[in-house]
């Protein structure tokens, strides 16, 4: 018998079981590593002593996958993995992807679309009395009526597609225990409705006292004002030391979400990452080449968790929370110190993060009696909060005793660094060590863009702090004798971005000297605030009107902008640059963007013509305009040029 927990029959009747506790349903392949949620909720439930089975991408096209457990005794758990399966199968540009990074062998195929639907529904008709239980990201983030990118249209509550009993939402680990023990106990599932976390309909008149109400499914689907509405009450009420009961209507019924459940403390942090996970793929996947997903996470080591950065165009504020908890310095020096008795350990730690490396706290005090502030107002943009407090040593010493344990030669940070936090650091002593230790020759950083209105609408600073920290991290690597560089994560396209701010931001790269390989465009997902943006073209908090670039010709000309340097890209951004009246960038120059082709050339000197003859100017012998070059022209004269000037 092998330490992973069992994934056929055969291997539950291996521990002698005759029928499991909870089937775990989830669309990615099996890897018992602290990294996947469907690892952590498994060995949680082990620990408080239930049986858990995993179906791993069963084939929906077959019952057999679904009844090979039998009915388990206490329900199904049911997840489409560590991402929304609509984001895991298509592109920005809604094209399909050709591997998946979460399944064996990286084969795409292997879950449906709307995974989490798909699967509940076929629970539901093979077992209809047992309890089915829906959590995960994909569920998470899809609670109430959403925008749908994929649809193009709002979508009601996954809950009510699923047709499952309850929706757990977040993290999961207090939720799935206390509704356990309580369906051990004999309670039937539709009388759990009081466990925070959690999302269940119901009929209004059963509805408790004190709950907030945002606009019906229906009402939502049809008026986008209502829509931002909405999205500012759920954004407000995630808030686990303020959040209400929050109900919206579906047809009906009432969706009920209750209140998010709290954080994990440290102890209990350090417990669930204490559980025995064996910290890579089920040995069944090595003859497919293993899961790909493995090869950045096994030996990195995840030290908090939630993030009060609260960008608006990502998940974490909404799924996690904006409430940052953090492991003990011991939990994260024994797992590093485990990893080093691992035989496929090389001696180098990828990363110890999370979702920000170097938040290891809240952001001020008292916040989990008085909440986290609401209505879009942030921690550290556009300006950091003085309340916000800065502290990096705690940090800094998990990773200088981690860099002292025997069998570990390199300790990296590769997960996101918050660039403006550190600059307000007044203790240098944490980035001097990251660049002098902890920087694997390149660090990724998301500046996201240059434009302060764009930064304002993702919730991000403004460049000024970015340039700020480029400054610092250059003049201490120099200092230090090393080449290291920053490599800058950029989005293209995203609400408030227009072909002024891209050219911008291409601007901006080409002054730097930056050329990235890899450019984002702005993904719409599920909740987030800036897919709200997208969809309705307004700040939920303000209702202001905001620039939306929905046209897929635009999103691309701003995409290429910021890869100008590219052949492929040329006639993109030609056409971008006169679009938006831009000709100046357009030429030879050391100020300008892209050449121009034989077309653009005759329209620059029809252009400089009707130019002249407007203003008056008569034309040298040579054919140039009096008052110098045009900008399409070489910045440096030819030889013969140079030459006939001189004799004259």
């Amino acid at each position: 018998m092998n330490d992973f927990l069992p994934i056929s029959r055969a291997e539950m009747e291996e521990r002698g079981w005759t029928q499991p506790d909870f089937v775990y349903i989830c669309g990615d392949s099996y890897i018992d590593h602290p990294s996947f949620g469907c690892a952590i909720i498994t060995r949680v439930l082990e620990s408080a002593g239930y049986k858990v089975a995993i179906l791993s991408q069963p084939d929906v096209k077959e019952d057999a996958p679904f009844t090979q457990f039998g009915r388990p005794r206490l329900g199904f758990l049911i997840s489409a993995g560590n991402v929304d399966s609509m984001v895991n199968h298509y592109t920005v540009a809604k094209k399909r992807r050709a591997t998946d990074f979460y399944t064996a062998g990286g084969v795409m195929g292997k879950r449906p679309d709307r995974a989490t639907i798909v699967y509940s529904n076929i629970v539901r008709r093979l077992y209809p009395e047992a309890p089915i239980l829906i959590g995960g990201v994909e569920a998470s983030m899809r609670r109430f009526a959403h925008y749908d990118y994929w649809d193009n249209a709002v979508r009601p509550s996954i809950l009510q597609d699923a047709k499952a009993d309850l929706l757990l939402y977040g993290m999961g680990e207090h939720q799935i225990v206390e509704v356990a023990d309580r369906l051990a106990a004999g309670e039937p599932v539709a009388a759990i409705r009081d466990v925070r976390g959690t999302c269940y309909f119901a009929e209004r008149s059963e509805l408790p006292d004190g709950y907030v109400e945002c606009a019906s499914f229906e009402k939502v689907r049809e008026n986008k004002r209502s829509y931002a509405k909405a999205q500012a009450i759920q954004y407000n009420e995630c808030d686990c030391a303020t959040g209400h009961l929050l109900v919206q209507k579906h047809g009906d019924r009432v969706l009920v979400a209750t209140p998010p459940s709290r954080p994990l403390a440290r102890e209990e942090l350090d417990r669930v990452y204490s559980l025995p996970y064996q910290r890579t793929y089920h040995p069944s996947y090595e003859a497919l080449g293993g899961v790909p997903a493995i090869a950045e996470v096994e030996f990195s080591i995840i030290h908090n968790r939630g993030c009060f950065g609260g960008c608006n165009f990502c998940a974490i504020a909404v799924h996690q929370g904006r409430h940052v908890t953090s492991r003990s310095a011991e939990s994260v020096l024994e797992e590093a110190e485990r990893m080093t008795h691992n035989p496929r350990f090389k001696g180098y730690i990828h990363d110890v993060g999370g979702p920000t490396a170097n938040f290891r706290g809240p952001s001020c005090d008292g916040q989990l009696e008085r909440g986290m502030c609401k209505n879009g107002r942030k921690c550290l943009a556009p300006t950091p909060c003085p309340k916000l407090k800065v502290d990096h040593r705690e940090y800094d010493d998990i990773l200088e005793r981690m860099r002292r344990i025997p069998g570990i030669k390199k300790v990296f940070v590769r997960s996101g660094i918050r660039f403006d936090y550190l600059n307000l650091d007044r203790d240098q002593t944490f980035f001097d060590h990251l660049v002098k230790y902890h920087v694997s020759g390149q660090l990724k950083v998301a500046p996201e863009n240059c434009s302060d209105r764009v930064l304002r609408a993702m919730g991000k600073p403004g460049i000024a702090s970015y340039r700020k920290f480029q400054r610092a991290f250059y003049q201490k690597t120099k200092q230090i004798g090393k080449k290291q560089y920053l490599v800058p994560y950029l989005m293209s396209s995203h609400p408030g971005s227009g072909l002024k701010e891209a050219i911008d931001l291409a601007l901006f790269l080409k002054e730097e000297g930056l050329r990235p390989q890899q450019v984002q465009d702005f993904y719409p997902t599920p909740f987030s605030i800036s897919t709200c943006m997208y969809y309705t073209g307004m700040d939920p908090f303000t209702l202001e009107e905001i620039y939306v670039a929905t046209d897929p010709h635009e999103k691309a000309m701003q995409r290429a902008l910021i890869q100008y340097f590219l052949p492929q890209n040329q006639q993109l951004v030609l056409e971008a640059l006169k679009r938006a009246g831009r000709w100046d960038l357009i030429g030879f120059g050391p100020e300008c963007l892209v050449k121009p082709d034989a077309k653009t050339a005759a329209a620059l000197r029809a252009r400089r013509q009707a130019q002249g003859e407007k203003r008056g100017q008569s034309r040298r012998p040579s054919g140039r305009q009096k008052g110098g070059r045009e900008p399409w022209h070489s910045a440096k004269p030819s030889a013969g040029r140079a030459k006939s000037k001189k004799k004259r």
